[in-house]
């Protein structure tokens, strides 16, 4: 540790006056660095220690957070810590990783030795500076929670550099680190390497892989309560089955897992949006739509692709309800090119043109295929069909068969019999009101006459008066009291009861005198 346990043990801010101290002793190194670069090499060029000594600081500043987050038992500071690593993450380059490492781990080490394995050897005179600037540092026993930073923090720059095969072999030794270790403080470190673990995989196609591995973690994770990292698996678990189409088994999963608060916003979102995807696919589109209402509602402004995602398939779900969308959701700051096609399908829907539906359907063939909404958008033929029959009936009296399997556009060998079983299910559903003529092949619609001049809104209207006065009078009653009720009255054997303690306390108060005298 960079403070003594003794010093923080007598004052009450020790692990303020920690922070302080190793933030001051992490200076001190850079300011040694840069002196010992300039004084060896120098012909290397003032721009590249520079560029990196900013960088470097700050990592050398989130390696004291962790430190004394875990000194302190403080997860928040290792929390923070991992925030301020996604903040610099476009700034990194593989010889600040290699001059990070030779600061965080020890040269030679197993850990350091595996790591500097992974990163690249481009920048030859970059490397031969931290080379030599590392030679003559003093190094300080590290903690296992940097340890597993520095893993997080060279896979991340490996996924950013599209190296996946070396992130997949990186989070494979990750992985196999945090299994012999059971420190809460690593929970938050762990979590988010489960993420780039599953993600490395799903990169090279080999998400199949890990099932079995991530089945086993979520299970240790479960038995050592780290809520966080069931969260984490459990999300990891569903993306993979539902990756392979495997919905019956995601919801088995789900169901079975056990249950606890949300400790993260974005792991509670994407459990919303599996969620929803998976109550679609098992036809509960109710369920299925408030699941992804709300997964986007919650979701973080930043988070433009999910959002957009969870208005996707929010859109085939209200169409599948028979709902039209809102032009609006439509129209959403960085979603109209994204949500175009499901616009144009919402439209053929709300006509009711099975044509328009069709080509459609074929025009955002390769948008809807890698959306994974094909099955859906098949199931969206019988609305657009319905709909269509349902303009029909409204602007016609009376129409033949043939004329609706045209009108339709049903494409059948057999158009007539189509349409008649099309019109038959639909007047037994309710969705429109007419008859059906089977002699002579005709569809008749019952006429809609004007109901205001039948009785009909006389009786709406006197069954909501009654409702508001039964209401009104239920309040008066509860709010008045039974006459005398702060007056009880005394039952007979209470009655009895206070007479005895009377006659007691006289014959009590009796015996006392007779003593005096």
């Amino acid at each position: 540790m960079f403070l003594s346990s003794k010093e923080s043990k007598r004052n009450n801010h020790g692990n303020k006056e920690s922070l302080r101290l190793q933030s001051i002793f992490f200076q001190g190194k850079m300011t040694q660095d840069v002196e010992m670069k300039e004084q060896q090499f120098p012909e290397a060029p003032s721009n590249s220690v520079s560029s990196t000594t900013p960088v470097l600081q700050h990592l050398k500043e989130i390696a004291a957070l962790i430190e004394t987050g875990a000194y302190a038992r403080e997860v928040r500071r290792i929390l923070r810590a991992v925030r301020l690593t996604i903040a610099l993450r476009r700034k990194l380059k593989a010889s600040i990783i290699s001059s990070f490492l030779n600061v965080a781990l020890a040269p030679g080490s197993e850990a350091h030795t595996r790591l500097s394995s992974y990163l690249p050897k481009d920048d030859e005179n970059d490397m031969e500076v931290d080379t030599a600037s590392s030679a003559t540092q003093t190094t300080v026993k590290h903690s296992p929670e940097l340890e597993i930073y520095c893993y997080l923090l060279v896979l991340i720059f490996l996924i950013d550099q599209k190296k996946y095969s070396e992130a997949k072999s990186c989070s494979s030794a990750s992985i196999t680190r945090l299994k012999n270790l059971n420190r809460r403080t690593v929970d938050v470190l762990a979590s988010r390497l489960y993420f780039y673990y599953s993600l490395s995989y799903e990169l090279t196609g080999d998400l199949s892989e890990i099932r079995g591995n991530l089945l086993s973690l979520h299970r240790v994770a479960t038995l050592r309560h780290d809520e966080l990292g069931q969260e984490t698996l459990l999300n990891l678990l569903l993306r993979n089955y539902l990756h392979y189409n495997l919905y019956d088994q995601a919801e088995k999963l789900r169901s079975k897992a056990p249950r606890f608060e949300a400790h993260s916003n974005q792991q509670f979102c994407r459990y919303l949006f599996y969620l929803g995807k998976v109550r679609t696919i098992q036809l509960e589109y109710t369920d299925a739509k408030e699941s992804l209402l709300q997964a986007a509602r919650k979701a973080p402004v930043a988070a433009l692709g999910f959002r957009v995602q969870c208005n996707k398939w929010a859109v085939i779900v209200r169409l599948l309800l028979g709902e039209i969308p809102e032009r609006t959701v439509f129209m959403q700051k960085g979603m109209e090119k994204a949500l175009r096609p499901y616009f144009e399908l919402t439209n053929a829907v709300r006509i009711g043109d099975l044509e328009l539906f069709k080509n459609v359907a074929e025009k955002f063939a390769t948008t809807f295929s890698s959306d994974r909404t094909n099955n859906l958008i098949v199931r969206l033929r019988h609305n657009v069909i319905r709909t269509g029959l349902r303009n029909i009936s409204i602007s016609y009296s009376r129409i033949s068969l043939a004329d609706v399997a045209k009108k339709l556009r049903l494409d059948s060998p057999n158009s007539i019999a189509d349409a008649e079983s099309i019109v038959s299910k639909a007047i037994r559903d309710g969705a429109i009101d007419a008859t059906l003529d089977h002699a002579n092949g005709w569809m008749v619609s019952k006429e809609t006459g004007d109901i205001y001049s039948t009785n009909e809104p006389q009786l709406a209207f006197n069954s909501r008066i009654a409702f508001c006065l039964n209401m009104h009078n239920e309040a008066v009653r509860a709010l008045r009291f039974p006459p005398n009720s702060h007056k009880e009255k005394e039952s007979a054997e209470k009655r009895r009861e206070r007479q005895q303690q009377e006659q007691e306390l006289a014959k009590h108060i009796a015996e006392e005198d007779d003593d005096d005298f």
